[in-house]
Protein backbone atom coordinates (compact mmCIF):
# COMPACT_ATOMS: atom_id res chain seq x y z
CA UNK A 1 0.00 0.00 0.00
CA UNK A 2 1.37 3.20 -1.16
CA UNK A 3 0.48 6.66 0.58
CA UNK A 4 -2.86 7.24 0.70
CA UNK A 5 -4.04 3.19 0.23
CA UNK A 6 -6.08 1.93 2.70
CA UNK A 7 -7.17 -0.77 4.38
CA UNK A 8 -10.84 -0.21 5.55
CA UNK A 9 -12.64 -1.97 7.88
CA UNK A 10 -16.13 -1.84 7.09
CA UNK A 11 -19.42 -3.24 9.69
CA UNK A 12 -19.06 -1.07 12.73
CA UNK A 13 -20.22 2.01 13.61
CA UNK A 14 -17.42 4.59 12.68
CA UNK A 15 -15.38 2.51 9.40
CA UNK A 16 -11.46 2.02 10.38
CA UNK A 17 -8.52 2.12 8.29
CA UNK A 18 -4.51 1.85 8.20
CA UNK A 19 -2.91 4.16 5.78
CA UNK A 20 0.69 3.62 4.51
CA UNK A 21 3.20 6.24 4.45
CA UNK A 22 6.24 5.08 2.67
CA UNK A 23 9.61 7.15 2.10
CA UNK A 24 9.75 10.32 0.90
CA UNK A 25 5.56 10.35 0.82
CA UNK A 26 3.69 13.27 2.33
CA UNK A 27 1.79 12.13 5.65
CA UNK A 28 -1.81 12.65 5.35
CA UNK A 29 -3.63 15.87 6.63
CA UNK A 30 -5.28 13.78 9.52
CA UNK A 31 -5.55 10.89 11.50
CA UNK A 32 -6.48 9.25 15.06
CA UNK A 33 -3.36 7.61 15.97
CA UNK A 34 0.47 7.25 13.71
CA UNK A 35 3.22 4.94 14.03
CA UNK A 36 6.72 4.63 12.82
CA UNK A 37 8.05 1.44 12.06
CA UNK A 38 11.57 2.01 13.05
CA UNK A 39 14.89 -0.78 12.85
CA UNK A 40 17.41 -2.07 10.38
CA UNK A 41 16.87 -1.45 6.53
CA UNK A 42 17.70 -4.42 3.65
CA UNK A 43 20.34 -2.24 1.94
CA UNK A 44 20.55 -5.16 -1.04
CA UNK A 45 17.85 -6.56 -2.93
CA UNK A 46 18.97 -10.28 -1.93
CA UNK A 47 17.80 -9.16 1.75
CA UNK A 48 13.89 -9.37 2.45
CA UNK A 49 12.73 -6.70 4.59
CA UNK A 50 10.70 -7.32 7.83
CA UNK A 51 8.23 -4.38 7.38
CA UNK A 52 5.54 -5.75 4.80
CA UNK A 53 4.59 -8.58 7.43
CA UNK A 54 4.28 -5.55 10.09
CA UNK A 55 1.77 -3.80 7.58
CA UNK A 56 -0.04 -6.70 7.12
CA UNK A 57 -0.59 -7.36 10.87
CA UNK A 58 -1.29 -3.61 11.48
CA UNK A 59 -4.10 -3.90 8.91
CA UNK A 60 -5.27 -7.32 10.89
CA UNK A 61 -4.50 -6.20 14.96
CA UNK A 62 -5.44 -2.44 14.63
CA UNK A 63 -9.25 -1.96 16.45
CA UNK A 64 -9.69 1.83 16.60
CA UNK A 65 -12.35 3.70 15.66
CA UNK A 66 -10.26 5.61 13.34
CA UNK A 67 -7.55 6.13 10.91
CA UNK A 68 -3.95 4.35 11.95
CA UNK A 69 -1.22 6.02 9.90
CA UNK A 70 2.05 3.76 9.77
CA UNK A 71 5.15 5.47 8.62
CA UNK A 72 7.42 2.91 6.81
CA UNK A 73 11.04 4.26 5.83
CA UNK A 74 11.74 2.76 2.78
CA UNK A 75 10.07 2.28 -0.45
CA UNK A 76 7.16 -0.50 -1.48
CA UNK A 77 10.19 -1.75 -4.05
CA UNK A 78 12.80 -1.39 -1.80
CA UNK A 79 15.50 0.66 -1.06
CA UNK A 80 15.70 4.51 -0.23
CA UNK A 81 15.85 5.95 -4.04
CA UNK A 82 15.53 10.13 -2.67
CA UNK A 83 19.06 10.19 -1.46
CA UNK A 84 20.33 9.91 2.55
CA UNK A 85 19.81 13.52 3.33
CA UNK A 86 15.79 13.61 1.94
CA UNK A 87 15.83 10.10 3.81
CA UNK A 88 17.05 11.18 6.89
CA UNK A 89 14.94 14.29 6.90
CA UNK A 90 11.69 12.70 6.03
CA UNK A 91 12.68 9.83 8.77
CA UNK A 92 12.85 13.32 11.48
CA UNK A 93 9.71 14.76 10.70
CA UNK A 94 7.55 11.55 10.68
CA UNK A 95 9.43 10.17 13.87
CA UNK A 96 8.36 13.35 15.62
CA UNK A 97 4.73 12.94 13.98
CA UNK A 98 4.31 9.62 15.70
CA UNK A 99 2.45 8.30 18.67
CA UNK A 100 3.99 5.43 18.86
CA UNK A 101 7.62 4.31 17.74
CA UNK A 102 8.08 0.38 17.10
CA UNK A 103 11.78 -0.74 16.84
CA UNK A 104 11.93 -4.19 15.38
CA UNK A 105 15.49 -5.64 15.30
CA UNK A 106 15.90 -8.67 13.77
CA UNK A 107 19.49 -8.02 13.31
CA UNK A 108 21.92 -10.10 11.28
CA UNK A 109 25.45 -8.66 11.66
CA UNK A 110 26.13 -9.43 7.97
CA UNK A 111 22.72 -8.68 6.47
CA UNK A 112 20.59 -6.22 8.74
CA UNK A 113 23.48 -4.94 11.50
CA UNK A 114 21.05 -2.44 12.65
CA UNK A 115 23.74 0.13 13.49
CA UNK A 116 21.47 3.25 12.37
CA UNK A 117 18.94 1.58 14.37
CA UNK A 118 21.01 2.30 17.59
CA UNK A 119 21.12 5.06 17.41
CA UNK A 120 17.88 6.11 16.42
CA UNK A 121 17.01 3.93 19.52
CA UNK A 122 18.97 6.12 21.15
CA UNK A 123 17.12 9.63 20.32
CA UNK A 124 13.75 8.27 21.43
CA UNK A 125 14.01 5.70 24.52
CA UNK A 126 13.02 7.82 26.67
CA UNK A 127 10.47 9.57 25.29
CA UNK A 128 7.45 7.34 26.27
CA UNK A 129 6.62 6.16 22.59
CA UNK A 130 9.06 3.54 22.12
CA UNK A 131 8.36 -0.71 21.75
CA UNK A 132 11.17 -2.37 21.81
CA UNK A 133 11.27 -5.99 19.87
CA UNK A 134 13.41 -8.41 18.92
CA UNK A 135 13.60 -12.80 17.57
CA UNK A 136 15.49 -14.05 20.95
CA UNK A 137 18.47 -15.26 19.29
CA UNK A 138 19.40 -11.78 17.60
CA UNK A 139 22.73 -10.56 18.66
CA UNK A 140 23.55 -7.06 20.43
CA UNK A 141 20.41 -6.37 22.17
CA UNK A 142 21.70 -6.37 25.42
CA UNK A 143 21.88 -2.44 25.54
CA UNK A 144 18.50 -1.28 23.98
CA UNK A 145 16.99 -4.08 26.38
CA UNK A 146 18.74 -2.44 29.59
CA UNK A 147 17.33 0.89 28.48
CA UNK A 148 13.59 -0.10 27.64
CA UNK A 149 13.72 -1.73 31.41
CA UNK A 150 15.02 1.60 32.69
CA UNK A 151 12.16 3.63 31.14
CA UNK A 152 9.50 1.24 31.18
CA UNK A 153 9.24 0.74 27.48
CA UNK A 154 7.37 -2.00 26.33
CA UNK A 155 9.73 -4.88 25.24
CA UNK A 156 8.40 -8.30 23.08
CA UNK A 157 10.58 -11.37 21.09
CA UNK A 158 7.82 -11.53 18.14
CA UNK A 159 6.87 -8.75 15.63
CA UNK A 160 2.96 -9.78 16.32
CA UNK A 161 3.64 -9.52 20.09
CA UNK A 162 5.60 -5.53 19.43
CA UNK A 163 3.01 -4.46 17.30
CA UNK A 164 0.39 -5.26 19.63
CA UNK A 165 2.34 -3.60 22.82
CA UNK A 166 2.28 -0.27 20.42
CA UNK A 167 -1.38 -0.57 19.48
CA UNK A 168 -1.85 -0.86 23.19
CA UNK A 169 0.10 2.36 23.74
CA UNK A 170 -2.62 4.13 21.11
CA UNK A 171 -5.70 2.73 23.00
CA UNK A 172 -8.61 4.09 20.30
CA UNK A 173 -6.73 7.06 19.51
CA UNK A 174 -7.86 11.23 18.87
CA UNK A 175 -8.77 12.73 15.27
CA UNK A 176 -6.11 15.48 15.22
CA UNK A 177 -5.72 17.64 11.78
CA UNK A 178 -2.82 20.12 10.80
CA UNK A 179 -0.69 20.82 13.18
CA UNK A 180 -2.13 19.47 15.95
CA UNK A 181 -1.21 16.21 14.78
CA UNK A 182 2.39 17.12 16.08
CA UNK A 183 0.75 16.42 19.23
CA UNK A 184 1.56 12.83 20.22
CA UNK A 185 -1.77 10.81 21.74
CA UNK A 186 0.18 11.26 25.35
CA UNK A 187 0.29 14.60 25.51
CA UNK A 188 -3.07 15.11 23.48
CA UNK A 189 -4.76 13.31 26.13
CA UNK A 190 -3.35 15.63 28.98
CA UNK A 191 -5.59 18.23 29.90
CA UNK A 192 -3.14 20.70 30.60
CA UNK A 193 -2.19 20.67 27.03
CA UNK A 194 -5.72 20.84 26.02
CA UNK A 195 -6.92 23.84 28.35
CA UNK A 196 -3.40 25.61 26.78
CA UNK A 197 -4.55 24.73 22.96
CA UNK A 198 -8.27 25.79 23.49
CA UNK A 199 -7.06 28.95 25.40
CA UNK A 200 -4.93 29.97 22.11
CA UNK A 201 -8.37 29.10 20.01
CA UNK A 202 -10.53 30.94 22.26
CA UNK A 203 -8.29 34.11 21.62
CA UNK A 204 -8.46 33.53 17.79
CA UNK A 205 -4.68 31.88 17.39
CA UNK A 206 -3.84 28.90 15.33
CA UNK A 207 -0.83 26.36 15.98
CA UNK A 208 1.22 26.20 12.96
CA UNK A 209 3.57 24.31 14.46
CA UNK A 210 4.81 22.05 17.32
CA UNK A 211 7.85 19.39 18.37
CA UNK A 212 7.76 18.18 21.69
CA UNK A 213 11.18 18.86 23.29
CA UNK A 214 10.98 16.90 26.35
CA UNK A 215 8.57 15.12 28.58
CA UNK A 216 9.61 13.94 32.50
CA UNK A 217 6.71 11.11 33.78
CA UNK A 218 5.05 11.57 37.22
CA UNK A 219 4.49 8.42 39.37
CA UNK A 220 2.25 7.07 37.27
CA UNK A 221 4.11 7.12 34.16
CA UNK A 222 1.91 9.78 32.50
CA UNK A 223 3.88 12.79 31.09
CA UNK A 224 4.12 14.90 34.44
CA UNK A 225 6.39 18.17 32.79
CA UNK A 226 6.21 18.68 29.03
CA UNK A 227 7.98 21.03 27.13
CA UNK A 228 7.16 22.07 23.53
CA UNK A 229 8.69 24.11 20.82
CA UNK A 230 5.74 26.33 19.26
CA UNK A 231 4.93 28.06 15.78
CA UNK A 232 1.60 29.94 16.95
CA UNK A 233 -0.16 32.10 14.59
CA UNK A 234 -1.27 35.24 16.16
CA UNK A 235 -4.58 36.90 14.86
CA UNK A 236 -4.16 40.46 16.35
CA UNK A 237 -0.74 40.78 14.85
CA UNK A 238 -1.12 39.14 12.06
CA UNK A 239 2.27 36.98 12.19
CA UNK A 240 3.55 33.81 13.47
CA UNK A 241 5.51 33.44 16.29
CA UNK A 242 7.79 30.47 16.46
CA UNK A 243 10.76 31.10 18.67
CA UNK A 244 9.28 30.16 21.89
CA UNK A 245 9.01 26.93 23.92
CA UNK A 246 6.01 25.97 25.92
CA UNK A 247 6.29 24.20 29.09
CA UNK A 248 3.35 22.92 31.25
CA UNK A 249 2.37 20.76 33.83
CA UNK A 250 -0.52 20.01 35.65
CA UNK A 251 -2.74 22.68 37.33
CA UNK A 252 -2.44 23.51 40.64
CA UNK A 253 -4.61 23.97 43.99
CA UNK A 254 -3.59 26.44 46.56
CA UNK A 255 -4.82 27.44 49.83
CA UNK A 256 -4.66 30.49 51.82
CA UNK A 257 -5.54 29.50 55.01
CA UNK A 258 -5.20 32.54 57.74
CA UNK A 259 -6.66 33.96 60.70
CA UNK A 260 -8.22 37.61 60.47
CA UNK A 261 -6.03 40.28 62.96
CA UNK A 262 -6.54 43.68 64.01
CA UNK A 263 -5.71 44.84 60.76
CA UNK A 264 -4.22 43.13 56.88
CA UNK A 265 -1.54 43.72 58.29
CA UNK A 266 -1.42 41.49 61.37
CA UNK A 267 -3.70 38.80 59.53
CA UNK A 268 -1.79 35.55 60.34
CA UNK A 269 -1.29 32.99 57.63
CA UNK A 270 0.42 29.36 57.25
CA UNK A 271 2.75 28.40 54.62
CA UNK A 272 4.88 25.38 53.77
CA UNK A 273 8.97 25.33 53.44
CA UNK A 274 9.80 22.70 51.05
CA UNK A 275 12.92 22.00 49.32
CA UNK A 276 13.06 22.66 45.56
CA UNK A 277 15.92 22.31 43.79
CA UNK A 278 15.01 25.69 41.35
CA UNK A 279 15.15 27.70 44.52
CA UNK A 280 16.84 30.94 44.52
CA UNK A 281 16.43 31.65 48.55
CA UNK A 282 19.28 32.66 51.17
CA UNK A 283 18.35 29.04 52.54
CA UNK A 284 16.94 27.03 49.44
CA UNK A 285 13.45 26.67 50.08
CA UNK A 286 10.17 27.62 48.55
CA UNK A 287 8.05 29.04 51.17
CA UNK A 288 4.92 29.12 49.80
CA UNK A 289 1.08 28.18 50.18
CA UNK A 290 -0.31 24.63 50.78
CA UNK A 291 -0.94 23.19 47.28
CA UNK A 292 -0.18 20.95 44.84
CA UNK A 293 -1.48 18.42 41.67
CA UNK A 294 -3.25 15.68 41.49
CA UNK A 295 -3.33 14.32 37.90
CA UNK A 296 -6.63 12.44 37.22
CA UNK A 297 -8.60 14.12 40.20
CA UNK A 298 -11.16 16.54 38.26
CA UNK A 299 -12.18 18.67 41.18
CA UNK A 300 -9.74 21.58 42.13
CA UNK A 301 -11.65 21.74 45.31
CA UNK A 302 -10.76 18.25 46.27
CA UNK A 303 -7.19 18.77 44.78
CA UNK A 304 -6.83 21.85 47.26
CA UNK A 305 -8.74 19.46 50.26
CA UNK A 306 -6.18 16.59 49.88
CA UNK A 307 -3.06 18.64 49.24
CA UNK A 308 -4.16 20.97 52.70
CA UNK A 309 -4.11 17.78 54.49
CA UNK A 310 -0.77 16.51 53.03
CA UNK A 311 1.41 19.25 54.04
CA UNK A 312 -0.27 20.87 56.98
CA UNK A 313 -2.15 17.95 58.73
CA UNK A 314 -5.60 20.40 58.87
CA UNK A 315 -8.75 18.21 57.67
CA UNK A 316 -11.73 20.69 56.78
CA UNK A 317 -15.05 20.06 55.49
CA UNK A 318 -15.06 20.96 51.43
CA UNK A 319 -17.77 23.59 52.03
CA UNK A 320 -15.50 25.66 54.30
CA UNK A 321 -12.91 26.57 50.91
CA UNK A 322 -13.85 29.98 49.14
CA UNK A 323 -12.70 30.11 45.46
CA UNK A 324 -11.15 33.09 44.13
CA UNK A 325 -10.36 31.90 40.14
CA UNK A 326 -7.88 30.28 38.24
CA UNK A 327 -5.10 32.08 36.91
CA UNK A 328 -1.68 31.25 35.62
CA UNK A 329 1.22 32.02 38.10
CA UNK A 330 3.74 32.36 35.71
CA UNK A 331 2.66 33.06 32.45
CA UNK A 332 5.82 33.72 30.29
CA UNK A 333 7.50 30.48 31.63
CA UNK A 334 4.34 27.63 32.09
CA UNK A 335 1.25 27.15 30.71
CA UNK A 336 -0.14 25.50 33.67
CA UNK A 337 -2.21 27.84 36.28
CA UNK A 338 -3.71 27.94 39.87
CA UNK A 339 -6.70 27.56 41.69
CA UNK A 340 -7.06 29.66 44.30
CA UNK A 341 -8.89 28.83 47.14
CA UNK A 342 -8.72 30.45 51.36
CA UNK A 343 -9.91 29.18 54.50
CA UNK A 344 -10.76 32.12 57.75
CA UNK A 345 -9.24 29.36 59.92
CA UNK A 346 -10.25 29.31 63.80
CA UNK A 347 -8.33 30.29 67.03
CA UNK A 348 -8.23 26.56 67.73
CA UNK A 349 -7.63 25.61 64.76
CA UNK A 350 -4.37 27.67 64.06
CA UNK A 351 -3.54 26.71 67.93
CA UNK A 352 -3.41 23.15 66.81
CA UNK A 353 -1.17 23.37 63.81
CA UNK A 354 1.52 25.44 65.62
CA UNK A 355 1.53 23.08 68.68
CA UNK A 356 1.05 19.84 66.38
CA UNK A 357 3.21 18.31 64.24
CA UNK A 358 5.07 20.54 61.98
CA UNK A 359 6.89 17.69 59.42
CA UNK A 360 4.60 16.74 56.46
CA UNK A 361 4.46 15.72 52.92
CA UNK A 362 4.51 12.59 50.79
CA UNK A 363 8.07 10.36 51.67
CA UNK A 364 7.32 8.39 48.66
CA UNK A 365 7.11 11.13 46.65
CA UNK A 366 9.96 12.71 47.82
CA UNK A 367 7.98 15.40 49.46
CA UNK A 368 9.04 17.00 52.78
CA UNK A 369 7.30 19.93 54.25
CA UNK A 370 7.20 21.71 57.57
CA UNK A 371 4.69 24.58 58.57
CA UNK A 372 5.66 27.76 58.93
CA UNK A 373 3.70 30.91 59.95
CA UNK A 374 4.04 35.01 59.12
CA UNK A 375 1.90 38.01 58.68
CA UNK A 376 0.78 39.19 55.83
CA UNK A 377 3.22 42.24 56.85
CA UNK A 378 6.27 39.85 57.10
CA UNK A 379 4.74 37.84 54.07
CA UNK A 380 5.57 41.43 52.37
CA UNK A 381 8.97 42.11 53.18
CA UNK A 382 10.13 38.41 53.07
CA UNK A 383 13.07 37.84 50.02
CA UNK A 384 12.37 34.27 50.70
CA UNK A 385 8.84 34.44 49.31
CA UNK A 386 8.30 34.29 45.91
CA UNK A 387 5.70 37.02 44.33
CA UNK A 388 3.79 34.20 43.11
CA UNK A 389 2.71 33.64 46.32
CA UNK A 390 2.78 37.34 47.33
CA UNK A 391 0.13 37.35 44.37
CA UNK A 392 -1.60 34.82 45.72
CA UNK A 393 -2.18 35.48 49.32
CA UNK A 394 -3.07 39.16 48.58
CA UNK A 395 -5.99 38.26 45.96
CA UNK A 396 -7.36 36.15 48.80
CA UNK A 397 -7.32 38.73 50.96
CA UNK A 398 -8.51 41.18 49.60
CA UNK A 399 -11.34 39.51 48.83
CA UNK A 400 -12.52 38.49 52.39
Amino acid sequence: MGAGTRATIIGMESPREVVTVYAGEQPPDSWDAALFLAGPTPRTPEVASWRPQAVDLLAQLWTGPGRLVVFVPERPEGGMPHGWLRQVQWEDTCLHLSDAVVFWVPRDLATLPGFTTNVEWGRWESSGRVVLGAPPDAPGLRYLSHYAQLHGAPVADTLDGTLSAALALLGGGALRAGAHRELPLALWHDEGVRTWLAGQEAAGNRLRSARVAWTWPGPDGRAFWWAAHVGVEVAAEGRVKDNEVVIGRPDVSAVVAYLPGGSLPETRIVLVREFRSSAVTTDGYVHELPGGSQPGTADPRHVALAELAEETGLRVDAARLRPHGVRQPAATVSAHRVHLFSLELTEAELDALESGPQRHGVTADGEHTVLEFTTYARLLTDPNVDWTTVGLVTAALAAT
